[in-house]
Protein backbone atom coordinates (compact mmCIF):
# COMPACT_ATOMS: atom_id res chain seq x y z
CA UNK A 1 0.00 0.00 0.00
CA UNK A 2 2.52 2.23 1.30
CA UNK A 3 4.85 1.72 -1.84
CA UNK A 4 1.99 1.62 -4.33
CA UNK A 5 0.59 5.19 -3.49
CA UNK A 6 4.22 6.99 -2.83
CA UNK A 7 5.00 5.99 -6.34
CA UNK A 8 1.32 7.29 -7.77
CA UNK A 9 2.12 10.69 -5.67
CA UNK A 10 5.23 10.98 -7.36
CA UNK A 11 3.99 10.60 -10.95
CA UNK A 12 0.66 12.31 -10.53
CA UNK A 13 1.13 14.51 -7.50
CA UNK A 14 -1.39 12.27 -6.26
CA UNK A 15 -2.39 13.07 -2.11
CA UNK A 16 -2.48 8.99 -0.71
CA UNK A 17 -4.42 8.71 2.58
CA UNK A 18 -1.15 7.60 3.76
CA UNK A 19 2.75 7.37 2.76
CA UNK A 20 5.03 5.13 5.31
CA UNK A 21 8.21 6.96 6.50
CA UNK A 22 10.72 5.20 5.45
CA UNK A 23 14.54 6.84 6.18
CA UNK A 24 18.02 6.28 6.83
CA UNK A 25 17.66 4.15 10.23
CA UNK A 26 15.22 2.14 9.11
CA UNK A 27 17.46 1.44 5.97
CA UNK A 28 20.78 1.05 8.13
CA UNK A 29 18.80 -1.82 10.34
CA UNK A 30 17.59 -3.74 7.76
CA UNK A 31 20.59 -3.97 5.88
CA UNK A 32 21.95 -5.12 9.39
CA UNK A 33 19.48 -7.89 9.40
CA UNK A 34 20.00 -8.83 6.39
CA UNK A 35 24.62 -8.60 6.51
CA UNK A 36 23.81 -10.86 9.31
CA UNK A 37 22.25 -13.84 7.69
CA UNK A 38 19.88 -13.47 10.57
CA UNK A 39 16.52 -12.92 8.20
CA UNK A 40 13.97 -15.81 9.59
CA UNK A 41 12.44 -15.09 13.06
CA UNK A 42 14.86 -16.45 15.08
CA UNK A 43 17.07 -13.53 14.43
CA UNK A 44 18.29 -10.90 17.50
CA UNK A 45 16.05 -8.10 16.44
CA UNK A 46 12.72 -9.75 17.27
CA UNK A 47 13.15 -9.96 20.80
CA UNK A 48 15.14 -6.94 21.04
CA UNK A 49 11.58 -5.50 19.52
CA UNK A 50 9.75 -7.20 21.99
CA UNK A 51 11.46 -5.63 24.91
CA UNK A 52 11.67 -2.24 23.73
CA UNK A 53 7.72 -1.51 22.73
CA UNK A 54 6.26 -3.99 25.84
CA UNK A 55 9.14 -1.38 27.92
CA UNK A 56 7.20 1.16 26.33
CA UNK A 57 3.35 0.91 27.07
CA UNK A 58 4.86 -1.05 30.63
CA UNK A 59 3.98 -4.76 29.80
CA UNK A 60 5.81 -7.58 31.11
CA UNK A 61 5.35 -9.50 27.83
CA UNK A 62 5.60 -8.59 24.16
CA UNK A 63 5.26 -11.40 21.68
CA UNK A 64 5.58 -10.04 17.86
CA UNK A 65 3.75 -11.60 15.46
CA UNK A 66 2.49 -11.13 11.61
CA UNK A 67 -0.09 -8.98 11.72
CA UNK A 68 -2.75 -7.00 13.91
CA UNK A 69 -5.05 -9.64 12.32
CA UNK A 70 -2.86 -12.24 13.67
CA UNK A 71 -1.97 -11.19 17.49
CA UNK A 72 -5.97 -10.73 17.76
CA UNK A 73 -6.09 -14.88 16.63
CA UNK A 74 -3.69 -15.42 19.25
CA UNK A 75 -5.10 -13.13 22.17
CA UNK A 76 -8.55 -14.86 21.70
CA UNK A 77 -7.23 -18.74 21.43
CA UNK A 78 -4.41 -17.91 24.42
CA UNK A 79 -7.76 -16.81 26.78
CA UNK A 80 -9.19 -20.14 26.60
CA UNK A 81 -12.23 -18.94 24.65
CA UNK A 82 -14.24 -20.89 23.08
CA UNK A 83 -17.77 -22.92 21.40
CA UNK A 84 -20.82 -21.80 24.07
CA UNK A 85 -18.82 -18.35 24.54
CA UNK A 86 -19.66 -14.49 23.78
CA UNK A 87 -17.18 -11.62 23.37
CA UNK A 88 -18.82 -7.95 23.62
CA UNK A 89 -16.84 -5.57 21.06
CA UNK A 90 -17.80 -2.57 18.89
CA UNK A 91 -19.93 -3.24 15.82
CA UNK A 92 -17.77 -0.11 14.51
CA UNK A 93 -14.70 -2.03 13.49
CA UNK A 94 -12.28 -3.63 11.06
CA UNK A 95 -13.46 -7.56 10.85
CA UNK A 96 -10.41 -8.88 12.16
CA UNK A 97 -12.19 -8.05 15.45
CA UNK A 98 -15.57 -10.62 15.08
CA UNK A 99 -13.59 -13.12 13.17
CA UNK A 100 -10.63 -13.94 15.78
CA UNK A 101 -13.98 -14.04 17.75
CA UNK A 102 -15.96 -16.45 15.81
CA UNK A 103 -12.93 -18.76 14.32
CA UNK A 104 -12.57 -20.27 17.87
CA UNK A 105 -16.63 -21.26 17.71
CA UNK A 106 -17.25 -18.38 20.25
CA UNK A 107 -20.23 -16.07 19.45
CA UNK A 108 -19.34 -11.85 18.71
CA UNK A 109 -21.77 -10.03 20.36
CA UNK A 110 -21.45 -6.17 18.49
CA UNK A 111 -22.84 -3.08 20.28
CA UNK A 112 -23.00 0.24 19.25
CA UNK A 113 -20.55 2.84 19.63
CA UNK A 114 -20.92 6.81 21.09
CA UNK A 115 -21.84 9.29 18.01
CA UNK A 116 -19.32 11.64 18.51
CA UNK A 117 -16.52 9.54 20.05
CA UNK A 118 -16.77 6.68 17.57
CA UNK A 119 -15.95 4.43 20.35
CA UNK A 120 -16.95 1.52 22.54
CA UNK A 121 -18.70 2.75 25.95
CA UNK A 122 -19.55 0.75 29.16
CA UNK A 123 -23.09 1.85 29.04
CA UNK A 124 -23.53 0.40 25.45
CA UNK A 125 -21.97 -2.71 27.22
CA UNK A 126 -23.29 -3.70 30.37
CA UNK A 127 -26.84 -4.44 28.75
CA UNK A 128 -24.82 -6.99 26.32
CA UNK A 129 -23.58 -9.28 29.07
CA UNK A 130 -24.88 -12.59 30.36
CA UNK A 131 -24.12 -15.75 32.03
CA UNK A 132 -22.31 -16.56 28.42
CA UNK A 133 -20.56 -13.28 28.30
CA UNK A 134 -16.71 -14.26 28.82
CA UNK A 135 -15.12 -11.34 28.02
CA UNK A 136 -14.97 -7.41 26.06
CA UNK A 137 -13.11 -6.54 23.30
CA UNK A 138 -12.62 -2.81 23.45
CA UNK A 139 -11.15 -0.93 20.02
CA UNK A 140 -9.47 2.12 20.39
CA UNK A 141 -11.24 3.77 17.00
CA UNK A 142 -9.12 6.29 14.56
CA UNK A 143 -7.02 7.98 17.38
CA UNK A 144 -9.03 8.69 20.12
CA UNK A 145 -8.83 5.70 22.97
CA UNK A 146 -11.67 3.96 24.36
CA UNK A 147 -13.10 5.22 27.74
CA UNK A 148 -11.73 2.61 29.66
CA UNK A 149 -11.77 2.70 33.50
CA UNK A 150 -15.72 2.07 32.84
CA UNK A 151 -15.30 -0.98 31.25
CA UNK A 152 -12.36 -2.29 33.56
CA UNK A 153 -14.91 -1.70 36.40
CA UNK A 154 -17.80 -3.62 34.30
CA UNK A 155 -14.79 -6.39 33.86
CA UNK A 156 -14.14 -6.97 37.27
CA UNK A 157 -17.38 -6.83 38.36
CA UNK A 158 -18.58 -9.42 35.99
CA UNK A 159 -15.72 -11.06 35.86
CA UNK A 160 -14.46 -10.67 32.36
CA UNK A 161 -11.35 -10.68 30.45
CA UNK A 162 -10.51 -7.75 28.61
CA UNK A 163 -8.62 -7.86 25.14
CA UNK A 164 -7.69 -4.13 24.38
CA UNK A 165 -7.21 -3.78 20.59
CA UNK A 166 -4.82 -0.77 20.47
CA UNK A 167 -3.63 -1.14 16.63
CA UNK A 168 -4.71 2.66 16.21
CA UNK A 169 -3.40 3.99 19.52
CA UNK A 170 0.13 3.19 19.20
CA UNK A 171 1.68 6.14 20.86
CA UNK A 172 -1.67 7.32 22.38
CA UNK A 173 -2.68 7.79 26.06
CA UNK A 174 -4.99 7.21 28.65
CA UNK A 175 -5.17 9.13 31.82
CA UNK A 176 -1.41 9.46 31.16
CA UNK A 177 -0.94 5.29 31.03
CA UNK A 178 -0.04 4.41 27.22
CA UNK A 179 -2.51 2.06 25.41
CA UNK A 180 -1.94 -1.23 25.29
CA UNK A 181 -0.93 -1.66 28.50
CA UNK A 182 -4.85 -1.96 29.83
CA UNK A 183 -7.20 -5.49 30.33
CA UNK A 184 -5.88 -8.62 30.33
CA UNK A 185 -4.04 -9.25 26.66
CA UNK A 186 -4.17 -6.28 24.42
CA UNK A 187 -2.64 -6.51 20.40
CA UNK A 188 -0.70 -3.76 18.05
CA UNK A 189 -0.79 -3.79 14.55
CA UNK A 190 2.17 -2.34 12.68
CA UNK A 191 0.23 -2.08 8.84
CA UNK A 192 1.94 0.54 6.93
CA UNK A 193 -0.64 3.58 7.79
CA UNK A 194 0.16 2.47 11.71
CA UNK A 195 2.17 4.93 13.84
CA UNK A 196 5.07 2.40 13.83
CA UNK A 197 5.02 -0.14 10.85
CA UNK A 198 7.05 -3.20 9.72
CA UNK A 199 5.25 -3.61 6.26
CA UNK A 200 3.02 -6.24 8.08
CA UNK A 201 3.11 -7.40 11.52
CA UNK A 202 1.68 -7.14 15.16
CA UNK A 203 2.32 -7.88 19.00
CA UNK A 204 0.35 -9.40 21.74
CA UNK A 205 1.28 -8.05 24.70
CA UNK A 206 0.78 -8.97 28.60
CA UNK A 207 1.64 -9.00 32.12
CA UNK A 208 1.03 -12.71 32.47
CA UNK A 209 3.46 -15.31 32.55
CA UNK A 210 1.58 -18.02 31.67
CA UNK A 211 -0.58 -16.33 29.14
CA UNK A 212 2.67 -14.54 27.08
CA UNK A 213 3.66 -18.07 27.29
CA UNK A 214 0.76 -19.97 25.56
CA UNK A 215 0.98 -16.81 22.76
CA UNK A 216 4.52 -17.67 21.84
CA UNK A 217 3.38 -21.34 21.35
CA UNK A 218 0.38 -20.00 19.46
CA UNK A 219 2.43 -18.03 17.23
CA UNK A 220 5.19 -20.57 16.34
CA UNK A 221 2.54 -23.86 15.29
CA UNK A 222 2.68 -25.00 19.15
CA UNK A 223 5.90 -26.68 18.87
CA UNK A 224 6.91 -28.80 22.07
CA UNK A 225 10.74 -27.35 23.25
CA UNK A 226 11.58 -30.83 24.17
CA UNK A 227 10.09 -32.54 20.98
CA UNK A 228 9.65 -30.15 18.07
CA UNK A 229 7.29 -32.06 15.64
CA UNK A 230 4.78 -34.18 18.59
CA UNK A 231 1.97 -31.51 18.46
CA UNK A 232 -0.66 -31.50 21.11
CA UNK A 233 -2.74 -28.43 19.61
CA UNK A 234 -3.16 -26.64 16.86
CA UNK A 235 -1.07 -23.38 15.98
CA UNK A 236 -0.28 -20.95 13.85
CA UNK A 237 2.98 -19.90 12.03
CA UNK A 238 2.76 -16.05 12.70
CA UNK A 239 6.09 -15.06 13.38
CA UNK A 240 7.53 -12.19 12.40
CA UNK A 241 10.65 -11.76 10.49
CA UNK A 242 13.96 -10.14 12.24
CA UNK A 243 14.09 -8.01 8.65
CA UNK A 244 10.81 -6.89 9.64
CA UNK A 245 11.75 -6.22 13.18
CA UNK A 246 14.89 -4.07 12.07
CA UNK A 247 12.10 -1.55 10.39
CA UNK A 248 9.66 -1.60 13.86
CA UNK A 249 12.91 -0.42 15.73
CA UNK A 250 13.37 2.62 13.57
CA UNK A 251 10.33 3.31 13.74
CA UNK A 252 9.55 3.05 17.43
CA UNK A 253 12.90 5.50 17.83
CA UNK A 254 10.92 8.08 16.16
CA UNK A 255 7.96 7.36 17.51
CA UNK A 256 7.26 10.61 19.55
CA UNK A 257 8.54 12.86 16.62
CA UNK A 258 5.49 10.73 14.48
CA UNK A 259 2.91 11.92 17.46
CA UNK A 260 4.00 15.80 16.90
CA UNK A 261 3.52 15.34 13.00
CA UNK A 262 0.38 13.71 13.57
CA UNK A 263 -0.65 15.87 16.55
CA UNK A 264 0.28 19.06 14.28
CA UNK A 265 -1.54 17.42 11.08
CA UNK A 266 -4.88 17.03 12.88
CA UNK A 267 -5.05 20.57 14.55
CA UNK A 268 -4.43 22.02 11.26
CA UNK A 269 -7.00 20.00 9.72
CA UNK A 270 -9.83 20.95 12.09
CA UNK A 271 -8.66 24.50 11.69
CA UNK A 272 -9.25 24.65 7.85
CA UNK A 273 -12.36 22.34 8.26
CA UNK A 274 -14.08 23.02 11.65
CA UNK A 275 -16.76 26.08 9.54
CA UNK A 276 -17.70 23.44 7.24
CA UNK A 277 -21.35 23.26 7.66
CA UNK A 278 -22.96 20.01 9.12
CA UNK A 279 -20.09 18.10 9.16
CA UNK A 280 -18.83 16.26 12.24
CA UNK A 281 -15.05 16.25 12.85
CA UNK A 282 -12.92 14.13 15.39
CA UNK A 283 -13.17 14.82 18.62
CA UNK A 284 -10.24 16.52 19.51
CA UNK A 285 -10.31 15.78 23.64
CA UNK A 286 -11.55 14.23 26.63
CA UNK A 287 -11.60 14.43 30.42
CA UNK A 288 -9.25 11.10 29.51
CA UNK A 289 -7.34 11.74 26.75
CA UNK A 290 -6.14 13.78 23.14
CA UNK A 291 -6.54 12.48 20.14
CA UNK A 292 -3.58 11.51 18.38
CA UNK A 293 -5.34 11.32 14.76
CA UNK A 294 -4.24 7.82 13.12
CA UNK A 295 -6.87 9.14 10.95
CA UNK A 296 -8.75 12.46 10.13
CA UNK A 297 -12.47 11.63 9.44
CA UNK A 298 -15.73 13.09 8.83
CA UNK A 299 -19.45 12.04 9.43
CA UNK A 300 -21.74 14.52 6.89
CA UNK A 301 -25.41 15.45 8.04
CA UNK A 302 -28.39 14.67 6.54
CA UNK A 303 -28.34 18.39 4.65
CA UNK A 304 -26.14 17.46 1.57
CA UNK A 305 -27.12 16.05 -1.48
CA UNK A 306 -24.62 13.88 -2.39
CA UNK A 307 -23.17 10.51 -0.55
CA UNK A 308 -20.16 9.34 0.72
CA UNK A 309 -19.25 7.62 -2.19
CA UNK A 310 -19.45 10.49 -4.72
CA UNK A 311 -17.59 12.77 -2.66
CA UNK A 312 -14.42 9.84 -2.59
CA UNK A 313 -15.11 9.79 -6.31
CA UNK A 314 -14.64 13.75 -6.56
CA UNK A 315 -11.89 13.91 -4.86
CA UNK A 316 -10.27 10.96 -6.75
CA UNK A 317 -10.80 13.40 -9.50
CA UNK A 318 -8.46 15.93 -7.93
CA UNK A 319 -6.10 13.75 -7.05
CA UNK A 320 -6.92 12.94 -3.27
CA UNK A 321 -6.84 9.72 -1.62
CA UNK A 322 -9.91 9.20 0.31
CA UNK A 323 -11.23 5.82 2.63
CA UNK A 324 -14.44 4.84 3.90
CA UNK A 325 -15.39 4.47 7.42
CA UNK A 326 -15.24 0.59 8.56
CA UNK A 327 -18.61 -1.19 7.94
CA UNK A 328 -20.60 -2.63 10.77
CA UNK A 329 -19.92 -5.66 12.01
CA UNK A 330 -23.37 -6.98 12.73
CA UNK A 331 -24.31 -6.23 8.96
CA UNK A 332 -21.39 -7.90 7.14
CA UNK A 333 -22.81 -9.77 4.32
CA UNK A 334 -20.26 -13.13 5.83
CA UNK A 335 -21.74 -13.11 9.39
CA UNK A 336 -25.28 -12.45 8.11
CA UNK A 337 -25.12 -15.80 5.60
CA UNK A 338 -23.78 -17.66 8.55
CA UNK A 339 -27.12 -16.37 10.59
CA UNK A 340 -25.49 -14.36 12.93
CA UNK A 341 -26.86 -10.58 14.20
CA UNK A 342 -30.56 -11.26 12.76
CA UNK A 343 -33.00 -8.16 13.61
CA UNK A 344 -30.43 -6.16 15.14
CA UNK A 345 -30.45 -2.00 14.71
CA UNK A 346 -27.20 -0.34 15.82
CA UNK A 347 -28.26 3.34 14.11
CA UNK A 348 -24.61 4.86 15.42
CA UNK A 349 -22.26 2.35 13.76
CA UNK A 350 -24.46 2.27 10.84
CA UNK A 351 -24.70 6.16 10.48
CA UNK A 352 -20.70 6.42 10.62
CA UNK A 353 -20.83 3.45 7.96
CA UNK A 354 -23.01 5.30 5.37
CA UNK A 355 -21.77 9.36 6.48
CA UNK A 356 -18.32 8.80 7.36
CA UNK A 357 -14.72 8.85 5.66
CA UNK A 358 -11.10 9.60 5.98
CA UNK A 359 -8.60 11.83 4.09
CA UNK A 360 -4.88 12.00 4.09
CA UNK A 361 -3.32 12.07 7.26
CA UNK A 362 -0.53 10.11 6.65
CA UNK A 363 2.94 11.00 8.93
CA UNK A 364 4.63 12.20 5.42
CA UNK A 365 2.32 15.09 4.44
CA UNK A 366 3.36 18.60 4.00
CA UNK A 367 1.09 22.01 4.99
CA UNK A 368 0.81 22.88 1.50
CA UNK A 369 -0.56 19.08 1.14
CA UNK A 370 -2.93 19.56 3.85
CA UNK A 371 -3.96 23.32 2.50
CA UNK A 372 -4.83 21.56 -1.02
CA UNK A 373 -7.16 18.66 0.21
CA UNK A 374 -9.27 21.08 2.98
CA UNK A 375 -9.41 23.22 -0.46
CA UNK A 376 -10.89 20.74 -2.27
CA UNK A 377 -13.09 19.29 0.09
CA UNK A 378 -14.21 22.47 1.23
CA UNK A 379 -15.39 23.40 -2.66
CA UNK A 380 -16.90 19.91 -3.23
CA UNK A 381 -18.80 19.76 -0.06
CA UNK A 382 -20.32 23.20 -0.49
CA UNK A 383 -21.96 22.48 -4.14
CA UNK A 384 -23.94 20.17 -2.37
CA UNK A 385 -25.03 21.44 0.85
CA UNK A 386 -28.70 22.75 1.55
Amino acid sequence: MGYYFSLEKKMTDFIPVNEPSIGYREKELVLQALDSGWISSEGPFVSQFEELLSGRVNRSYGIACSSGTAALDIAVQALGIGPGDEVILPSFTIISCASAIYRTGATPVPVDVHPNLWNITAENIEPAINSNTVAIMMVHIYGLPVDIDPILNLATKYSLAVIEDAAELIGGSYKDKPCGSFGTISTFSFYPNKHITTGEGGMVLTNDHQLATRCQSLRNLCFKPESRFIHEEIGWNYRLTNIQAALGIAQLEKLDQTLLQKAHIGSLYYDLLCSIPDICLPTTTTPYSNNIYWVFGLVLGDSYSINVADIMSELRKLHVGSRPFFYPIHLQPVFTKLGLFKNISLPVSEKLATNGFYIPSGVTLSDSDIFEVSTKLSSILSKYHS
